[in-house]
């Protein structure tokens, strides 16, 4: 998100503020964080720090695009940029020298200020205490919250709290809620279209009322179990109310960073409705539903497996045999029934991680339903991404992802390219062979079309397959049977 620097103010502000500063006294940055690097503050009227996106979709080489994909994910909360550095290859020098170069800042500073603007939206959203906001936002304590708030925003905590709007702020024992910007338009509701068919029993669902749809999932923070639940904002608009329930708040920022993740709430619906707006096959879809997301995932092993589970059945089945993994090999809860909406939802376990069962093996998943071949792709994707011959946050090239994908046993370009786009997070993919879309194709063209044809079709929609493929699954499921 490019912003507006006034030199003569120190604050930088979006292109869309009310202020109408004198040009020649405005610089333009690429996005927020290099705008504080040079010494600005962000405005206290348009908020240019809690609009999403900030730093999506920058013209930055693929070791630079990784290694930002990790600090979002705080890899740099545990590690320092010799790690960092070292997951994509480079040395720790030469990172920053590219992150200067291209994104204006260090990844150490890119990190901080992530930190710094959660903390922010916590003093402004709620009344938890600042060493309580210390620990969610990742800082050691409150001491390292004034500093970087001090440094980034150029008021203490104190300070901006002062400054928020009046009104009646979340009590705790009703859970942590938090507003969650999203680009408009957007919209939530393809959303649980997608995810409501495909959710896994236990640990997550969607809950539908008169009065809204809420998906709800459970999650661990810092080895606490918890809830997430996300719903539309009551109030309307295009951002999305997210309640947390967690023993402690510690290093929530990760379980926000993950919402924004799976709900796609940073991605730009602009550059995809641009090229597939005015065609003719795809186009009254875009025009049709122009807050669609492609959904990414929260955890991206679980996601994974979910895909490789879903292989050549049916999606209902697939949800059932996901749950019966979780329920047998994943961490289990209190039995939650949590109340969405007044609907209440069973939650049972959280989803187990890639060791648990790659050390499964064969024999633990046996009994569940699974064919044997299944089985063994299910155990030997689970083993190389537990060893690291896989890494599920690659920047890779589309091409080089499946290809790399193709080469583990079990693993056909349908579970390959799905993988690239909800897990790896690639625009391009696109499962040709998937029968919801070559259905959805069929009923807009009119005749019967297969892979191969639909494949051939997909080529006036690159580089965004994996958007058009979301509209055509969305077409599918909207329309009567």
């Amino acid at each position: 998100m490019q912003v507006s620097a006034v030199r003569t103010t120190g604050i930088y502000c979006r292109a869309d503020c009310s202020a109408q500063p004198l040009p020649h006294n405005v610089t333009h940055y690429s996005n927020p964080v290099a705008a504080e690097v040079n010494g600005f503050r962000p405005c206290l009227r348009c908020h240019p720090e809690r609009r999403a996106g900030s730093l999506a979709d920058l013209d930055v080489p693929a070791p630079v695009e990784a290694a930002l994909l990790r600090i979002n994910d705080g890899f740099l909360d545990d590690h320092d940029e010799e790690a960092l550095a070292a997951h994509v290859g480079y040395s720790a020098r030469q990172l920053r020298r590219l992150f200067e170069h291209h994104v204006g800042a260090t990844p150490t500073t890119i990190a901080r200020s992530r930190r710094a603007h959660f903390a922010r939206c916590l003093i402004d959203d709620t009344d938890l205490t600042f060493a309580e906001i210390a620990r969610a936002a990742g800082f050691g304590g409150p001491r390292q919250l004034h500093r970087a708030m001090t440094s980034v925003f150029c008021f203490t905590p104190t300070e901006l709290r002062s400054k928020r709007s009046r009104g009646g702020y979340t009590e705790l024992d009703g859970g942590l809620v938090l507003e969650v910007p999203a680009l408009a338009p957007y919209d939530f509701g393809t959303f649980v279209a997608h995810q409501e068919c495909r959710s896994i029993p236990g640990v997550e669902a969607v809950a539908g009322s008169e009065t809204g749809s809420t998906y709800v999932r459970s999650f661990s923070a810092c080895g606490h179990p918890g809830i997430a639940e996300v719903a539309a904002l009551p109030s309307g608009g295009d951002s999305l109310q997210l309640r947390l329930h967690l023993p402690t708040y510690d290093s929530i920022i990760d379980a926000v960073s993950r919402v924004r993740a799976l709900l796609g709430t940073d991605e730009d619906p602009a550059p995809a409705a641009a090229v597939l707006g005015d065609n003719p096959l795809i186009g009254p879809l875009v025009r049709t539903t122009p807050g669609l997301r492609v959904p990414r995932s929260w955890d991206r092993f679980e996601t994974a497996i979910r895909i490789i589970v879903g292989q050549q059945i049916s999606l209902a089945a697939a949800s059932t045999l996901s749950g019966r993994i979780a329920e047998r090999f994943g961490t289990p809860i209190d039995p939650v029934l949590e109340c969405c909406n007044d609907v209440l939802v069973p939650l049972t376990h959280m989803f187990p991680g890639a060791a648990t069962l790659a050390s499964a093996g064969g024999a633990g998943l046996a009994g569940l339903g699974f064919t044997q071949q299944r089985i063994d792709t299910i155990v030997g994707f689970s083993q190389a991404v537990a060893s690291g011959e896989l890494d599920l946050t690659a920047a890779d090239t589309l091409d080089a992802t499946v290809t790399r994908l193709c080469e583990l046993p079990g693993i056909g370009p349908w579970t390959a390219h799905l993988i690239a786009m909800r897990v790896i997070g690639h625009d391009d993919a696109f499962p040709a062979s998937d029968l919801g879309l070559r259905r959805t194709a069929e009923r807009l063209v009119g005749h019967p079309v297969d892979a191969r044809e639909l494949e051939t079709l997909s080529q006036s929609w690159r580089p965004y397959r994996s958007w058009a493929a979301q509209h055509l699954w969305h077409a599918g499921h909207q329309s009567p049977r």
